[in-house]
């Protein structure tokens, strides 16, 4: 289902936990199967609007939502994944959804997909097990963080090494996980193996500060320059380009290149470039030097 969630929710994406559980038990009373008897669009919307809830009500997958967007989301997130680890009989039983409990009712819907999710969580049907997810830490370097890119990861697993090339989105972070299906360990019982999920560390660059979707770098002009006006050259993520510095700027002003920063996801504005000027004052100078400033001195200046 590639629709936005917040929008099947009918939320803002600022929306509170508590606003998105109550924007559910709305919609899931209106659009319950118990309600709609044989009624396929109501079905339709029922899922939806589940699946929306199981996302959205995760911190870890509303996370990796919020930050992705929908597209990249479900790239990384099958179905099962969605709806794994989530009770959906126990959320039914807290919302007071009478009829059919949780169980029965996603059983007959989705098929019966998930182990302990709440589709069908009655044991007797002896589904499968999943494999398990497999945690692996990853080092990528600033610039591959920022505009993405791709990156041989060498896993090992039960003595055999698998080279995998691993798409790194634009702009990810530090602690930051990439799920990578069917990359972790067997199922015992003959069902699809576990994920991979890569835990990313990005390191410092020596040009470049993050904040949020901007970027600072600091830019050095010599002392009369951030007096009288000057031009400076500012390298950004791909190219350079010249900027030009006004008199009486002072160190610790900022310029700002928009649109330079970490690049958007679709529909997204990509962040700015700010660059921080230093003014370079000088530690020695000529004899003819010294008598110029102290004139200026002189001067008032």
């Amino acid at each position: 289902m590639a629709k936005n969630y917040y929008t099947v929710l009918g939320l803002e994406k600022s929306a509170s936990a508590d606003q998105i559980k109550k924007a559910y038990r709305k919609l899931a009373l209106k659009y319950h199967p118990d309600k709609n008897p044989n009624d396929k669009a109501a079905e339709e919307r029922f899922k939806e609007i589940t699946e929306a809830y199981a996302v959205l009500s995760d911190p870890e997958k509303k996370q990796q939502y919020d930050q992705f967007g929908d597209a990249a989301f479900h790239q990384n997130f099958s179905q099962e994944d969605i709806f794994r680890n989530v009770d959906l009989g126990s959320i039914f039983r807290e919302f007071g959804f009478g009829g059919r409990g949780g169980d029965d009712v996603f059983s007959q819907i989705f098929g019966g997909a998930g182990a302990h999710s709440g589709f069908g969580g009655n044991q007797s049907f002896h589904r499968p097990v999943k494999g398990q997810d497999y945690l692996m830490r990853l080092t990528i370097p600033f610039r591959q963080a920022v505009l993405g890119g791709e990156r041989r990861v060498d896993l090992d697993r039960d003595g055999q090494v698998d080279s995998l090339q691993v798409r790194i989105p634009a702009g990810v972070e530090s602690g930051q996980k990439l799920r990578i299906p069917g990359k972790g360990g067997a199922s015992p019982s003959g069902g699809p193996a576990g994920d991979l999920m890569l835990e990313l560390t990005v390191t410092r660059d020596p040009r470049f500060r993050r904040e949020g979707r901007d970027l600072f770098t600091t830019v050095s002009v010599p002392f009369t320059g951030a007096c009288l006006g000057t031009s400076a050259e500012v390298e950004t993520l791909e190219q350079t380009r010249r900027i030009k510095v006004k008199p009486g700027t002072r160190s610790g002003s900022k310029i700002r290149l928009k649109g330079f920063g970490v690049p958007g996801r679709p529909g997204k504005e990509a962040g700015d470039l700010y660059a921080v000027i230093e003014v370079d004052v000088p530690h020695s100078l000529t004899d003819k030097q010294k008598e110029l400033l102290e004139q200026l001195r002189d001067e008032g200046l």
